[in-house]
């Protein structure tokens, strides 16, 4: 039996099997919540000018309800102004008309990939991340029934795929790379998949996450 799948039935509560996806998912936030792993709070350089305020931003990790359950991700389009061709979670800045970052996550998920609000189950939280760019990012967690007929935006969203959440969580495909950005040495996350390059903001909430539930190899 592979490592991460004992590991992944050691944290669940006694009696898993009558469980939810998201309650499995809820009680392990829940309990690690009440520990104090070591996280990544923020990217290793900033740009921000001193005194200038974070933007507040959310973003959606929609995990599939299968068996093996898979989290989607997308590729933003190399028209974007920012963040072009990177993967990322479907998400973005917290706009005033959205009643807290829940609603802005998932109106976020709605006008990238066309996911109904309604098909998304919260989880909850997960902790707040800081870009090099400025913004505070709330991570989302919720569940969605897995094979929807999903429709990117093809202005923002290159490619929509799925990665199994086992992968992602897995800590030893966490690779920690280093290089030089602006004249300063970045040390950044990287986490490799299918052709795919998730690092940035993106693999580092993807490493917290890990590290929140405990999911370990």
């Amino acid at each position: 039996m592979p490592a991460w799948i004992m590991e992944r039935r050691r944290l669940l509560p006694t009696g898993h099997g009558r469980l939810t996806l998201a309650d499995r998912l809820r009680s392990a936030l829940e309990d690690g919540g009440r520990r104090a792993p070591e996280l990544l709070a923020r990217d290793t350089v900033r740009t921000l000018p001193p005194g200038e305020r974070l933007h507040a931003a959310a973003v959606l990790v929609a995990v599939t309800d299968r068996p093996e359950p898979g989290v989607l991700l997308t590729r933003r389009s190399e028209a974007m102004r920012r963040h072009a061709g990177q993967v990322a979670f479907p998400g973005g800045r917290v706009d005033p008309e959205d009643r807290d970052v829940i609603a802005a996550a998932l109106r976020e998920a709605w006008e990238e990939i066309g996911l109904p609000s309604d098909r998304a189950e919260i989880v909850g939280t997960a902790d707040l991340y800081e870009t090099v760019t400025g913004f505070e990012i709330t991570p989302v967690l919720a569940v969605i029934p897995p094979d929807l007929p999903l429709v990117p935006h093809d202005a923002e969203v290159a490619a929509l795929f799925e990665v199994p959440l086992a992968h992602l969580l897995d800590p030893t495909n966490h690779v920690e790379r280093t290089m030089d950005w602006q004249g300063a040495e970045r040390t950044f996350y990287e986490i490799p998949w299918d052709g795919e390059r998730i690092w940035g903001a993106t693999a580092a909430m993807i490493v917290n996450l890990g590290r929140r539930l405990e999911w370990s190899a």
